[in-house]
């Protein structure tokens, strides 16, 4: 018995140490902003007629539902035509391969320096792509698109200018959502992404934390990637691993959060659940990587403590696999009476809860990029957080395996999220290509976690101990609706 609480008992201290990790961004977020864009100078600066030339890299693998959308919209950028260059990087295997060079072909004759670079292999996958088309850019700053984003015309005005201050290496903007209203699953990703894009990013800036490129929606200075090392593909997220790197050899990333580009959600399961795998594993990757790498560097004490709860936060999934499978048997083994911590430790979780409530409130309902009135904003949130949280957790399965094979060193393909052009409700990805096509052995586990949980609900209610009811009802619906959403979206 006291083996068991004793690894629930850790499992629910590292959660309340990621929500701390959480809350302290917060407070940076709402009390260090404005003084710390005063300490930085970062206001824009104007550029008079003195443009620098820009590259911007597309990589792309199999996009044929958004490829023309995305070469259309890059097309539209406020800038002269003999100011930039475009690269698309196609690694693709299917019909985007023609539907790219057709497009490419349309802007070649309009006087546009654009250019299809196709590779023989995928090795490397976009990390490899990225390396190997950065000698090839004639700008020595890189903007980076993924096949989903629509930026505005006047992305390249807002944000190259930063580089003026020779320390900027990189400059990253929010992203937005062009169908957060599609479905209860964008809906809940969108909370969790304005949260990572307001308070978690916005944060780090303004307490002068490590920051991450996200791995679109920027731009590099040329010169960084190369002091850097460049494009490495040991992690599935090559993005946050760069990020450090340059960061560490005395970089600066600046975070725009007024700046949103604008961008396309996955909308059904199996696509959702191979992005978060490869953010998950990649974090974890990126830990075993760099972690030594941050210690050993002469960066400040702050930056490598925040730096390391960084690279920490995907292995928070398996503290809350380890807590919820623990729980169910101490359902049996301990009483409120006999036991007392068992509720104290218990509170730990409804603390830690309230911290995160207080964290996506702020990023859900305060924050100014929110649209609707602030009860419009209010009533959203108090209906979606607890399904948010409820599916965080039914995540925990599929994202531990990730966070295990990371710390292990163990190695896996870069899994594309599939896009489908789905802007509007009247659109449908049914019968598209690119959907799963079978029943994976994790969601098996999902559906038998939903049963053991279910067992452990009824259970504390049969015996009479409530401690766990709170904690075994949302596990229940998590992972419930993870294993019907998954089954319901494979391609039938």
């Amino acid at each position: 018995m006291y083996f068991l609480f004793g690894i629930y008992a850790v499992a629910l201290t590292f959660i309340a140490v990621y929500c701390s990790s959480q809350i302290f961004l917060w407070l940076d977020y709402r009390f260090s902003k404005r003084k710390k864009d005063l300490k930085k100078g970062i206001e824009k600066a104007s550029l008079t007629d003195n443009l620098p030339f820009v590259t911007i890299q597309l990589p792309i693998f199999n996009e044929l539902y958004v490829t023309e959308r995305l070469i259309d919209n890059i097309m539209k950028m406020n800038y002269p035509k003999d100011k930039f260059q475009v690269h698309v990087l196609d690694d693709s295997t299917d019909e985007t391969v023609e539907i790219t060079r057709k497009k490419v072909a349309e802007y070649k004759t309009k006087g546009f320096d654009i250019e299809q670079i196709i590779r023989t292999n995928r090795k490397g996958y976009k990390a490899g792509a990225l390396k190997d088309a950065t000698p090839l850019a004639k700008g020595n700053l890189i903007a980076i698109f993924d096949a989903d984003f629509m930026p505005r015309p006047d992305f390249l005005l807002n944000t190259i200018s930063y580089f003026q201050n020779k320390k900027v290496g990189v400059v990253q903007t929010r992203w937005e959502h062009i169908n957060k209203d599609y479905s209860l699953l964008t809906r809940l990703q969108a909370m969790q992404l304005d949260v990572h894009f307001s308070v978690e990013q916005q944060g780090r800036f303004s307490g002068d934390s490590l920051l991450q490129f996200n791995g679109t929606a920027g731009v590099w200075r040329k010169e960084t990637i190369a002091s850097a090392g460049g494009w490495e593909s040991d992690t599935l997220t090559e993005d946050l691993d760069l990020s450090y790197r340059a960061q560490i050899k005395g970089w600066e990333i600046i975070y725009l959060e007024d700046i949103g580009s604008p961008a396309e959600l996955p909308v059904e399961m199996n696509g959702l659940k191979s992005q978060q795998f490869r953010w998950m594993k990649g974090g974890a990757e990126n830990a075993r990587k760099n972690l030594i790498r941050i210690w050993n560097s002469e960066i400040p004490l702050k930056k490598k403590l925040n730096g390391t709860t960084h690279l920490f936060n995907s292995t928070v999934f398996l503290a809350v696999l380890t807590a919820g499978i623990t729980s169910v048997p101490l359902v049996f083994l301990l009483d409120d009476v006999q036991f007392p911590l068992a509720t104290y430790f218990f509170g730990v979780f409804i603390v830690s809860t309230l911290g995160i409530l207080l964290v996506y409130y702020e990023a859900n309902v305060r924050a100014k990029f929110q649209s609707g009135t602030y009860l419009q904003r209010l009533i959203r949130f108090i209906a979606y957080f607890p399904v948010f949280l409820s599916l965080s957790m039914g995540l925990s399965f599929h994202n531990t395996i990730a966070v295990l094979e990371g710390w292990s060193g163990k190695k896996s393909a870069f899994i594309r999220t599939p896009k489908f052009g789905i802007q509007s409700l009247s659109d449908s990805f049914k019968g598209t290509k690119y959907l799963a096509q079978k029943i994976t052995w994790t969601t098996i586990m999902e559906l038998v976690l939903t049963l053991y949980f279910l067992f452990g609900f009824v259970s504390g209610l049969i015996i009479g101990n409530g401690a766990f009811l709170i904690f075994h009802g949302l596990l229940i619906i998590g992972y419930g609706t993870i294993t019907i959403y998954t089954i319901l979206h494979l391609n039938k």
